[in-house]
C-alpha cells in the first residue's frame, strides 16, 4: 500500500508539473503577444510625434533653401533610427507597466502567484522581450545609428550648398547669398553659357566677372563656378582688369568640414573607440565618453527599466493594500534610474569613470534581478 501511495503521489506530481509546464507556454505565448503588441503600437506612435517635431523644427531648412520636398522628406527620416535609439528603453517600460498593471487589476497575476507561478516565471515574457529589444538596440547604437546620422549630415550640406541646392534660371538673374548674383544665358545640367558674376560680399572690393562658358562644381568648400574665356574687373585702392582662360569662383565659403564639425553620432564605433586616445581637446574627449556610454549601456536599460518595473508591480501585487501604489512607484522609480544614468553617463571624463559606471550599471541590474527572482 506505501509502494502504491508513493507511486501515486509521484505520478500526481508528474501530472501537475506537466499541466503547470503546459500553460507556462500558453501564459507566456499570452503575455508576449500583448507585450509585443502594445511595444510596437507605442513605438510606431511615439516615433512618429517625434518625426513631426524633427520637421516642424527643420521647416526653415526647407523654405529657406528652396530644398524639394522629397528631398526634404528624405532627409528627416534619416533622424527615424536615432529618435528610435533614444525612446525604446522608455517605450519597453510604458509595454511592461502597462501589460502587468492590467493584469493585476484583473487579478491574473494573483491567480497565478496563487497557483505556484513565482515572480520570476511570471517575468518572463517581459524579461525575454526586453533581452531581444537590448540585442537589436544594440545593433541600431553601433551600426545603424552611425552610418545613418553620417548620411544626414552629409545630405544636409548638400543640399544646403551642393549641387542639388542649385538652380540657375536661364535669362535672369539669381541670387545666390548677400551679395552674390549670377546670370546665366543658358543653362544645361551643369554646363551654362553666357555667365556675368558680381561678387560684392567684400564692399571694399567688388568683382565683376564675364565669361563665355561655365562649369558648376562641388568642393569641400561648397559650389563654385568654373569659368573660361572671360573677363574680369576688381576695384578697390585701384581698379583692376584682365582676361582669363579659366577661372575658379567661390560661390560661398561654407567649408563642409567646418558645418558637420566634430559630430560624435556619425562616427563608426571603432573610429569613436580610437578617438578616446586620440582626443584633441579635452571638450572632446569627454564628448567621445559621453557617446560611448550612451551606445553601450544605453540597450541595457531596456532590461533594467524592464526588470525594474515587473520587480515593483509582482511584489507589490503580493501586498494588495499597497498594489494601487504600484505604477506611480515604478514611473518614480524610472525618472531616478533614468536621470542619474543620463546625467552621470555626461559627466564622464575619463576611461576609468567610464568603466565604473559600467560597472555600476551591471551592478543595478544584477541587483534588481535579484530582488525579482528572490522566492
Amino acid at each position: 500500500m506505501q509502494e502504491k501511495s508513493a507511486f501515486f503521489k509521484y505520478k500526481l506530481t508528474v501530472c501537475v508539473l506537466g499541466f503547470i509546464l503546459r500553460n507556462m507556454k500558453i501564459l507566456n505565448r499570452y503575455f508576449t503577444r500583448q507585450l509585443i503588441a502594445i511595444f510596437i503600437m507605442l513605438l510606431l506612435v511615439l516615433t512618429g510625434l517625434a518625426w513631426m517635431m524633427q520637421i516642424m523644427s527643420m521647416m526653415k531648412f526647407l523654405l529657406n533653401y528652396g530644398v524639394e520636398l522629397t528631398s526634404f522628406l528624405g532627409l528627416t527620416i534619416l533622424m527615424v533610427p536615432f529618435i528610435m535609439s533614444i525612446i525604446i528603453p522608455f517605450v519597453t517600460f510604458i509595454a511592461v507597466i502597462f501589460v502587468y498593471n492590467k493584469l493585476i487589476s484583473d487579478n491574473e497575476i494573483t491567480v497565478m502567484a496563487a497557483s505556484g507561478l513565482s515572480p520570476r516565471q511570471i517575468a518572463g515574457p517581459a524579461l525575454i522581450l526586453a533581452t531581444v529589444l537590448m540585442v537589436l538596440h544594440f545593433v541600431l547604437n553601433l551600426w545603424i545609428v552611425p552610418q545613418t546620422q553620417a548620411m544626414f549630415y552629409s545630405t544636409q550640406w548638400n543640399l544646403r550648398y551642393g549641387l542639388a541646392h542649385m538652380k540657375l534660371q536661364e535669362s535672369a538673374f539669381t541670387q545666390i547669398t548677400d551679395g552674390l548674383v549670377v546670370y546665366v544665358d543658358k543653362v544645361s545640367g551643369h554646363d551654362l553659357s553666357q555667365v556675368m558674376l558680381s561678387d560684392m560680399r567684400d564692399a571694399d572690393a567688388p568683382v565683376t566677372i564675364f565669361a563665355e562658358k561655365g562649369k558648376l562644381v562641388s568642393t569641400a568648400r561648397g559650389l563654385s563656378i568654373v569659368m573660361t574665356n572671360g573677363s574680369l574687373q576688381a576695384a578697390g585702392d585701384t581698379l583692376t582688369t584682365g582676361t582669363f582662360d579659366s577661372f575658379d569662383m567661390d560661390l560661398n565659403v561654407a567649408d563642409k568640414e567646418d558645418e558637420t564639425s566634430f559630430r560624435v553620432r556619425r562616427i563608426p564605433t571603432s573610429d569613436l573607440i580610437k578617438y578616446v586616445l586620440n582626443a584633441d581637446t579635452e571638450k572632446q574627449h569627454q564628448m567621445v565618453l559621453a557617446e560611448l556610454s550612451s551606445r553601450f549601456l544605453g540597450p541595457i536599460m531596456n532590461l533594467i527599466l524592464a526588470a525594474l518595473c515587473a520587480t515593483i508591480l509582482l511584489r507589490s501585487s503580493l501586498l494588495r493594500r499597497r498594489a494601487s501604489f504600484a505604477p506611480a512607484v515604478a514611473v518614480a522609480a524610472m525618472a531616478v534610474v533614468m536621470s542619474m544614468y543620463m546625467s552621470t553617463s555626461n559627466m564622464i571624463g575619463s576611461v576609468s569613470e567610464f568603466a565604473l559606471l559600467v560597472g555600476v550599471v551591471l551592478a543595478v541590474l544584477g541587483a534588481i534581478l535579484f530582488i525579482l527572482c528572490k522566492k
